[in-house]
């Protein structure tokens, strides 16, 4: 028994843990990188995409940000840059020319 032990740390200790390499853990930490990166990617083009099509209220570019032309006239309205009649048939005009009515 004595002779398996020695036989055992001298091979240990010319060798080491690492002998044979690191085997198939090689191939994990390119894995792992590719991974990341494409994470990033991944993400980075998804925020891009919502950023151009307007994506939440006040998300995204100014043109797509959902401020509609309702909402600008109720503003001015409420501002005082026009009185109710103006305010009515601007309205009128703005629903009676809707794209999707």
């Amino acid at each position: 028994m004595l002779a398996t032990l020695a036989t055992l740390a001298m091979d240990t200790h010319y060798a080491g843990p690492w002998s044979a390499g690191f085997g198939w853990v090689f191939f994990l930490i390119p894995d792992f990188w590719i991974l990341v990166i494409g994470l990033v990617v991944f993400l980075v083009s998804r925020r891009r995409h919502a950023w151009a099509n307007g994506g939440p209220e006040g998300y995204g570019p100014p043109w797509a940000r959902g401020a509609s032309a309702e909402s600008t006239l109720a503003e001015r309205f409420a501002k005082g840059d026009i009185d109710e009649s103006e305010y009515r048939a601007r309205l009128e005009v703005l629903r009676a020319n809707r794209p999707n009515a």
